[in-house]
């Protein structure tokens, strides 16, 4: 079957849009391709610097036939229905159109509309302009004469040459005839700007890949990566280094060059007393090389990819790489040195003139509700509350030195290398760095009680403040990264095995932002701001997102979120369950819930409860929600199965509610265990509804007893995304 060869050939793509690029490509030429019909086997689409290729495999060499019958208007029916009819059929006259009956005896007109499918090279002809007109690039330009007029071709670069063949593979493929702006396709192409730079005709992906590999161009950018990664490997194992691994650095490399060698360079010894994570950064960020060590300690030595094959071995390119960093390193070496020189504390005053948000404050008033913050939350983590106030301190005073003006991903890193160089405590100094921890799901949690403090004053100051001004997260749109925030309070505080009482510590640091009135909601932590239990939805929202990522089913999550306690005073449960804000005590019912729903005991449990459910369900319609609220009466009980299940449920209220004081959820589970048998046995041999008004209503209240007894420990009617009754 026919394959179809796409090439567009341009000035030098960014290599941040290479990945997306080729992937749109493959996406809209297949999605058009489909539309009309036309099936393939296989696509692949791939990118360099100057090119963007794809390959379609087994496309037929014609669209299939098309047979459609449209219904018209009846017999009979007004001129215009008709003339309508004639006009969106295609047909001249009514003579073109059959008389059908339908069901009811009735006469209309039915067109049969017979199109011949068109051959797919001109098919191709006609959807691959408009996709290169309209190609979803993130930034576009025009250029030379046609750019005075606004509809020319807009591309990422100059667009110079386009390939477009199309056949099977035992003929020679015709080319796809079009043009876009003065570009007309072909079946030529270059190869590599400076090595093999002649024109050289190609006619299906296999010659055209074999053609730019002897033109020393790569075309897939997967290989490219892989020959970078192994070549500076293999010349860091040479000279007895270890190469240090940067996907993203590589990334962006292979998109840098068609051909790619790897060479060495060096730079002075005496640079070496910069920071690692300095000469990393600007190595990596201004010469886009890698960097290598030996053992822990970093050398002097790195990586770079050209993207030639240099006639003195690469020694011009080499130097010349040595001399920019030569001078990038003395520039980071001054910002160092003259960033010692300076106390942190002494750049506190500058943090007054940074705003953070306008509404918020500046970034110096923030850090003074953070130190207020940690120092208070230092005992709840067990850190030192002086130690926890001081790293809070000092913990964003690095924003405003020479070296993180210079490079902004080193924050954090600079505040801990300065805190140490003024001797402050090491915990503080690592709280100045691991304060902005977590940043992303695979990123660690700090773990000493200071850097815990402070992370979380950090964090929770954010989101206290942003919700105080109702500036929160909507669909898809979160531009201060708030649940990024939510995601590392819950990391840290689950991780660490932390308990924290959310709703009291959010509730007290928003009084820190009292240019807001404060409304009062009760919940199961007193009385606290609606504010704030707004905020700790969000947090509800975010666990369970985290959770479920962790493999917890979702209704076990709010199964366990919507326990209920209940009193001696015999009444039915609210309608909602209270908030809870123990996060750590949240993941644990979860997780003893679902190891007992595991278990034999657990499923028919769950089963005889939601026929429990299910029964009070339908009572309650004729008698009232509070008709079973009482507790049943011992007397009325004569089946010697509601005994057993009279003197179970009684069982398992004491030992749940032990259990649950003292947060044993997996000894509440096996309590509610032992209900299995005589609930089993209840539905066997009892009849709830009986005839007798008051053995029915004594029935019914013994299950809904059941009901409460289960529903203090977890909310099973959420279990499988059944709605509690």
């Amino acid at each position: 079957m026919p394959d179809l060869l796409l090439e567009l050939f341009s000035e030098e793509i960014p290599a941040r849009m290479q990945r997306q690029a080729a992937d749109d490509l493959k996406k809209l030429v297949t999605n058009a391709l489909v539309d009309r019909g036309l099936t393939y086997e296989g696509a692949a689409a791939y990118a360099t610097p100057r090119r963007l290729a794809l390959q379609v495999v087994g496309l037929p060499g014609r669209q299939p036939d098309v047979r459609e019958e449209r219904k018209g208007p009846r017999v009979g029916a007004p001129e215009a229905a008709i003339q309508g009819f004639l006009k969106s059929a295609g047909l001249a006259s009514l003579e073109q159109a059959r008389i059908e009956k339908d069901k009811k005896g009735a006469e209309f007109y039915l067109a049969v509309i017979e199109r011949a499918g068109a051959a797919t090279i001109d098919v191709l002809a006609e959807i691959l302009p408009g996709i290169v007109k309209s190609f979803p690039w993130p930034k576009s330009m025009r250029w030379g004469a046609a750019s005075e007029r606004t509809e020319s071709l807009r591309w990422v670069r100059p667009l110079h040459a386009i390939v477009a063949t199309f056949g099977p593979e035992t003929e020679t493929p015709d080319v796809v005839p079009f043009e876009v702006d003065g570009v007309r396709s072909g079946d030529v192409t270059r190869g590599h700007r400076f090595l093999a730079p002649a024109p050289f005709r190609v006619r299906r992906f296999e010659d055209y890949a074999m053609g730019l590999e002897r033109a020393k161009v790569v075309i897939d950018p997967a290989r490219r990566r892989d020959i970078i990664l192994h070549d500076a490997k293999d010349l860091a194992f040479a000279q007895g280094l270890e190469l240090i691994e940067d996907v993203g650095l590589l990334e962006e490399v292979g998109g840098l060059v068609e051909w790619p060698v790897t060479l060495m360079g060096s730079f002075d010894e005496s640079f070496l007393s910069i920071p690692p994570e300095v000469i990393r950064a600007t190595i990596r960020v201004n010469q886009k090389c890698f960097v290598l060590r030996k053992g822990d300690a970093l050398t002097n030595k790195f990586i770079l990819v050209s993207n030639i094959e240099a006639a003195d071995g690469g020694a011009t390119v080499v130097a010349g790489n040595e001399r920019v960093i030569a001078a990038r390193l003395s520039d980071a070496k001054f910002f160092y040195e003259t960033d010692l020189k300076t106390r942190l504390e002494d750049r506190l005053p500058k943090l007054d003139q940074i705003v953070f948000h306008e509404k918020l404050g500046t970034q110096g008033e923030r850090v003074k509700r953070i130190a207020a913050f940690a120092r208070e939350l230092a005992p709840v983590v067990g850190a030192d509350p002086e130690k926890a106030a001081r790293a809070a301190t000092l913990c964003k005073a690095d924003l405003v030195s020479e070296m993180v003006g210079e490079f902004p991903e080193l924050q954090g890193l600079m505040g801990r290398y300065y805190a140490t160089a003024q001797g402050e405590d090491a915990s503080v100094a690592a709280a100045c760095e691991e304060h902005y921890k977590p940043q992303g799901p695979s990123d660690r949690i700090p773990t000493d009680p200071v850097s815990i403090a402070v992370a979380l004053a950090d964090k929770l100051d954010t989101l206290v403040g942003f919700w105080a001004i109702d500036e929160k997260p909507t669909g898809s749109k979160d531009p201060y990264a708030l649940r990024r925030a939510a995601l590392g309070v819950i990391r840290i505080v689950l991780e660490n095995e932390l308990r924290a009482p959310l709703a009291q510590i959010v509730d007290r640091h928003y009084n820190d932002f009292s240019f807001h009135a404060k409304a009062l909601k009760k919940t199961d932590s007193g009385m606290v701001g609606v504010k704030a239990v707004e905020l700790l939805e969000f947090f509800i929202e975010r666990l369970k997102v985290y959770l479920r990522d962790k493999g917890a089913r979702y209704d076990l999550i709010d199964a366990a979120l919507g326990a209920v306690a209940f009193a001696d005073s015999e009444e039915e449960p609210a309608a909602a369950a209270p908030l809870q804000d123990d996060l750590l005590m949240i993941t644990k019912k979860v997780e003893a819930l679902d190891k007992f729903l595991a278990t034999d005991d657990g499923k028919n449990l769950l089963a005889g409860f939601k026929r429990a459910v299910n029964i009070l369900k339908a009572e309650e319609k004729k008698d009232g929600p509070q008709a079973y609220s009482h507790r049943h009466a011992p007397n009325l009980r004569i089946e010697p199965q509601e005994h057993k299940l009279a003197a179970a449920i009684a069982r398992a209220r004491e030992e749940t509610a032990e259990r649950l004081a003292k947060e044993d959820f997996a000894g509440a589970m096996r309590a509610l265990s032992h209900l299995r048998a005589p609930v089993d046995a209840f539905f066997d041999h009892v009849t709830v509804n009986a005839d007798n008004a008051d053995l029915r209503l004594n029935r019914l209240r013994l299950l809904a007893e059941l009901r409460r007894v289960m529903m203090g420990v977890a909310d099973f009617g959420k279990v499988a995304g059944e709605a509690q009754a």
